[in-house]
């Protein structure tokens, strides 16, 4: 896959993985490929860890869930993200932003426009919507057969101070390189955001990964292979149409070890 063909396939993976293990040839492909990502002075401020193991992945699920039901429940996650939520094609066209809702979950289609009022709020308690999602997001983190913690050093990422930016600039590149080479390797990832939306934990998964004090956990994704079907075709560059804008799909099914602390691989 070319690169200009990895850049236009690249999408978030909404949907399960398949239950293959992530080779080992691939994980290091992957943090190999961030390594290479531009720094301020050569810096390489990240380091990542690589999980496999079931019980540690089954925990962050866990997390994971029951922050979604928190979030869902007391009204934060939409009135926080509202600006954003599109539910039609045509308001996609007009907007050229967003996330375009067509597949909602089917707790959620009867209250698709309801859901940023409070009686819409209260019925979705009522019936409660929000355990249920929350339940599908367990299972769907739960099912990825690898998690990739990324950290910061905090001798670099220092908020406040100009070398705050150079650093999560720095992240930045590097998680794109990892996601272009998921696309090129045919694997998918997203990011586990919902334990950041809830106070207290994303602390729990700070302790479970056991990250050293002098790191500083910035996110976690999963990663595992997709489906064909899910597999994304790959964009006709040379095509005259406009491309695509961004498309969210919220589906309706809900991620020996190799764990440790790796620093930036050497060329």
């Amino acid at each position: 896959m070319e690169l200009r063909d990895a850049i236009a396939s690249r999408r978030t993976t909404n949907g399960a993985f398949l239950p293959d293990p992530v080779s080992p040839e691939d994980q290091r492909r992957l943090v190999e490929a961030a390594s290479r990502a531009p720094s301020q002075l050569n810096s390489q401020p990240w380091r990542f860890v690589l999980v496999e193991s079931r019980a540690t992945i089954e925990e962050v699920a866990r997390i994971s869930g029951a922050s979604m039901t928190t979030a869902m429940g007391n009204g934060t996650f939409f009135e926080r993200y509202k600006r954003y939520f599109r539910f039609s094609a045509q308001e996609m066209s007009e907007r050229r932003t967003g996330m375009l809702f067509d597949r909602m979950p089917a707790p959620l289609r009867p209250f698709t426009r309801s859901v940023f009022t409070r009686r819409g709020q209260w019925a979705m308690n009522v019936l409660r919507v929000p355990r249920r999602l929350g339940a599908q997001n367990r299972e769907l983190v739960a099912g990825s057969p690898l998690l990739m913690g990324v950290m910061l050093d905090r001798a670099e990422y220092r908020p406040g101070e100009l070398s705050a930016f150079y650093s999560l600039f720095s992240m930045g590149a590097a998680m794109e390189n990892v996601w272009l080479t998921t696309t090129e390797l045919g694997l998918g990832l997203q990011f586990i955001s919902f334990p950041m939306e809830v106070p207290g934990a994303w602390e729990r998964i700070v302790e479970l990964l056991a990250v050293p004090d002098d790191l500083e956990l910035m996110a976690v994704y999963r990663i595992g292979h997709v489906t064909p079907s899910a597999r994304r075709p790959v964009i006709d560059w040379t095509s005259s149409e406009r491309l695509p804008v961004s498309r969210y799909v919220f589906r309706e099914t809900c991620e020996q070890p190799q764990t440790g602390w790796d620093g930036p691989v050497q060329p």
